[in-house]
């Protein structure tokens, strides 16, 4: 998922930046006695629904809770929330097109797959998948589809939806971000890439109306996880061959269902077909957008809104005690692309990496990052991107046969109208134009367009951020193939091809190792430039609003959302298993903060 928010330590005020630090002081010490979770279901197997912990009875007959006095009011409406969004350039409601984090959110409302995220771990739980069988070779896998599951129109959600909303996704004319996740389907890449035609040859069967077959390349162990991602959602069949989803209401088979759709909001209501319409608490959910930090602050103190997912003013916050910032499985970096040449000669890329400032470059961000990929347990440690070598530098683009940078085209560098960005490019140009001679332009362009301009071929340096979809490096790498829809940078390298096609056919800790070595093969030949690991920072009131957990994905899904009717007297600690909970999620969160 793409996220274009940039955090660096001089955007947090000085009255919460001690909160920031003890925050991630308190996730490592909490680290040392992780919360009890169960065992990953058997093979098959429909893992027991995530239980809502008790609630303690208020301490005076008011149903509201005790009454004491408040910074901002408290929850009067139990079935409604109202969430505030950095606004954009409106949100795509047809997730085959879709790739940014806020919209990902919002789909955790409208569209269930096979597998959905659990909120507190992210793991993956069952959802339109009532049970799968794995074959001996452990490549082809059968769901058969709930009895009970149903678009808020009241159609069942039948196998046939999924094969046909995955092809539709597969097509090489739609170009869909996400359609690279699906190459480890048997036939799937050679399918959106045009060179197979028929789509009956692709991995993806309905065998009945409620059997779904599916054929991989090779086992794929974290293949349920991928399934928790949106673009694996069904569609009606009345939506398939719909191009634009524009100012309708698509019928979706999610917990929720769009029920109006205003420039400035959004409002979700309950889908009471929903399979497991008795879990869900909310009956409504209200999205507002703004860019306006100072709005989104007025809308928090007011009460109206309970949780902000988006640009905020935090020095204006009458109530500061719901400020939520914990790691993310996300990464900033800078890219340079292989489109033309000879930038497509890695020497060339290598060098411009060798002489950037590395210290200056990262200074100021709380989480530097070195690798593209944020440290995880178990997955094998990389020296990472943190070498000048000037001397070495002049001596690679000598061997390219471009000697004090002589005969190199202008190296254009494209980014948005950030402070941030602004000084990280501007280190970067004078380090190329200083150290190898380089010509070099600085482009700005504004926020709505950045995105999109990263898929033309006429500049050489960009940046984005990237939020892993699920928690394995493979989501990071996968990106980086010749012909992956994601790959702005067009990064075409035979080895790294290699050594991804190698990963598919393994396993566990062998499979991570090659991983590793890929990753090692982008940072050493100058394609990414990773520049700080981004936390994920929230508005919310954990003791309030049941359900929401940090996570390393910053993925809340909905349905488990629900008001407590009782909220701790301020300043009162909650007790030391309560306090867990909510900051050891994924398994890696607490690795390697500081």
């Amino acid at each position: 998922m793409k996220k274009n928010k940039i955090m660096r330590v001089d955007q947090f005020p000085n009255l919460v930046w001690a909160f920031v630090v003890s925050f991630l002081i308190m996730t490592l010490l909490a680290c040392a006695t992780p919360p009890a979770v169960d065992d990953a279901p058997a093979e098959g197997a429909v893992p027991a629904p995530v239980e809502e912990a008790p609630v303690p009875p208020p301490e005076t007959g008011s149903p509201e809770g005790p009454e004491y006095a408040e910074s901002r009011p408290r929850v009067r409406v139990r079935d409604e929330l109202t969430v505030v969004l950095s606004k954009g350039d409106g949100v795509e409601l047809d997730f085959r097109k879709s790739y940014l984090a806020s919209e990902a959110q919002i789909f955790t409302g409208l569209y269930e797959g096979l597998f959905s995220y659990h909120p507190f771990t992210m793991e993956p739980v069952p959802a339109v998948a009532a049970r799968w069988v794995l074959s001996e070779d452990k490549k082809q896998w059968t769901f058969t589809i709930r009895e009970d599951a149903r678009y808020w129109n009241g159609d069942p959600v039948q196998a046939e939806d999924f094969r046909r909303a995955w092809i539709s996704l597969l097509d090489p004319r739609k170009e869909s971000p996400y359609s690279s996740l699906f190459d480890i389907i048997e036939g799937a890449r050679d399918f959106r890439t045009g060179r197979l035609q028929d789509p009956a040859q692709v991995g993806i069967r309905a065998e009945t109306p409620k059997t779904l077959v599916i054929r991989l390349n090779s086992p794929a162990s974290f293949f349920p996880s991928m399934l928790c991602h949106h673009s694996f959602s069904p569609i009606h069949p009345s939506m398939t061959e719909v191009e634009d989803w524009t100012g309708i209401s698509p019928i979706s088979n999610g917990p929720f269902y769009l029920l109006e759709h205003q420039e400035e909001a959004m409002v979700l209501t309950k889908n009471t077909h929903y399979w497991d319409a008795d879990r869900v608490s909310l009956n409504r959910i209200i999205l507002r957008y703004t860019e306006d930090g100072d709005k989104a602050a007025s809308l928090w103190n007011s009460g109206e809104a309970r949780w902000i997912s988006g640009e905020v003013n935090l020095e204006n916050l009458t109530d500061r005690s719901g400020i939520v910032v914990n790691p993310l499985f996300a990464t900033h970096y800078y890219f340079i692309r292989s489109a033309r040449a000879p930038w497509d000669d890695y020497r060339i890329r290598q060098a411009l990496s060798l002489v950037l400032p590395w210290d200056q470059i990262r200074e100021g961000y709380f989480l530097p990052a070195k690798t593209l990929i944020y440290p995880i347990p178990g997955y094998p440690q990389i020296a990472g991107l943190d070498t000048t070598d000037v001397e070495k530098a002049r001596g690679l683009l000598a061997e390219a046969g471009f000697a004090e940078g002589k005969g190199l085209p202008e190296l254009v560098i494209r980014l948005n109208p950030s402070n941030d960005a602004a000084r990280v490019g501007g280190l970067m140009a004078a380090a190329w134009m200083e150290e190898l001679g380089l010509r070099v332009k600085i482009e700005v362009v504004p926020y709505g367009q950045y995105f999109q301009a990263l898929k033309q071929n006429d500049y050489e340096v960009g940046f984005s951020t990237w939020i892993g979809d699920f928690a394995d490096p493979y989501t990071f790498l996968q990106m980086w193939r010749r012909d992956s829809n994601l790959n702005d940078a067009r990064h075409n390298d035979l080895d790294y091809e290699n050594l991804m096609e190698e990963s598919m056919a393994e396993e566990g800790e062998k499979r991570w190792q090659t991983l590793s070595k890929a990753e090692e093969l982008l940072l050493e030949r100058g394609t990414v430039l990773p520049i700080f690991y981004s936390p994920a920072l929230n508005v919310v009131d954990v003791d309030e609003l049941d359900g929401w957990f940090p996570n390393a994905l910053d993925i809340h899904p909905f349905k488990y959302l629900s008001f407590k009717t009782f909220r701790p007297l301020p300043g009162v600690a909650k007790n030391h298993e309560e306090f867990q909970g909510p900051i050891n999620t994924s398994g890696f969160l607490c690795y390697s903060l500081l």
